[in-house]
């Protein structure tokens, strides 16, 4: 990491670290004081863009529906699949609770990042203790991308989008493959709610689906 000097903030990231067994230890050795900032999504949907973006580069690899169970018939996960581990975020945190507190973490909706960004840009800076420069008008909403691209008032520069690998249209995926991973992940993610003090709204978000 680079030096940070007196009135300065150094942002560095890894979405793996979150997942990592061995992160929270090793960063709390190095800078006890760190703030954590993790997006978290609808882990059925991510499941799947995680797969679109795997498929994109092995597209010979099986289907989503293959990977995603033990046992198709008994309707068994395989949790141990990468995609499918990651969202299981309770699990994760449990681990990195062990070494720093929960108001050093703050938690940014995925979702709401897509229909709000600036409110939630709004929390991350109040989180990092900064004054709140960026505000709704850095942002526009992309609609062949179908995310918020970020672009600066004061000058006629293009806005900045994100790449190619995002927002990549995901396979149609078994609506039974589907209702299985949210019963799977349910649980999981009351038991998220409840460690975070927040209700992402998953469920109610399948519901209106």
């Amino acid at each position: 990491m680079p030096k940070t000097l007196e009135g300065q903030i150094t942002m560095e990231k890894t979405p793996s670290y979150f997942v990592t067994n061995e992160a929270p230890k090793r960063i709390h050795s190095m800078a006890k004081d760190t703030k954590l900032i993790v997006v978290v999504r609808n882990p059925v949907t991510r499941a799947i863009s995680d797969y679109t973006q795997t498929l994109s580069k092995k597209p010979e690899i099986p289907t989503f529906e293959v990977l995603a169970f033990k046992n198709r018939t008994l309707g068994l996960i395989d949790a141990s699949w990468s995609a499918i581990r990651i969202g299981i975020y309770a699990l994760h945190l449990e681990n990195w609770l062990q070494y720093f507190p929960l108001s050093q973490i703050l938690f940014v909706s995925g979702e709401r990042l897509i229909v709000d960004p600036a409110g939630e840009m709004a929390k991350v800076q109040d989180f990092l203790g900064l004054k709140r420069v960026v505000t709704e008008k850095h942002f526009y909403f992309n609609k062949t991308k179908g995310f918020p691209c970020l672009k600066k008032p004061e000058d006629t520069s293009a806005p900045r989008c994100l790449g190619k690998s995002k927002g990549r249209t995901h396979p149609r995926i078994d609506p039974d493959v589907i209702h299985r991973l949210r019963k799977f992940y349910r649980p999981f993610n009351v038991m998220f709610y409840q460690m975070t003090g927040q209700d992402f709204q998953w469920e109610q978000e399948e519901n209106d689906k």
